[in-house]
């Protein structure tokens, strides 16, 4: 199944900006931010098709995947 992935912040130093991949069906999106190899302690905000979602939501074709990391400031 396609799912657009777009990443923000640090999370694009490296990587890319907004990638359209390739997983297999079940695939949750903690497997899409392991497979990335983000640490699920620095995972801010999740977004799939604009709702904000759990790790353990599960993906379907199609979908666009946000992955933010957590704000750091002051």
């Amino acid at each position: 199944m396609k799912i657009r992935v777009k990443l923000h912040g640090v999370f694009r130093i490296g990587r890319f900006k907004d990638e359209l991949r390739d997983y297999p069906a079940g695939t949750r999106v903690a497997d899409v931010v392991r497979e990335l190899g983000f640490s699920e302690h620095l995972l801010g905000t999740v977004i799939v098709n604009e709702v904000h979602v759990s790790v353990e939501q599960e993906l379907h074709d199609g979908d666009c995947l946000m992955i933010l990391p957590l704000l750091d400031g002051g």
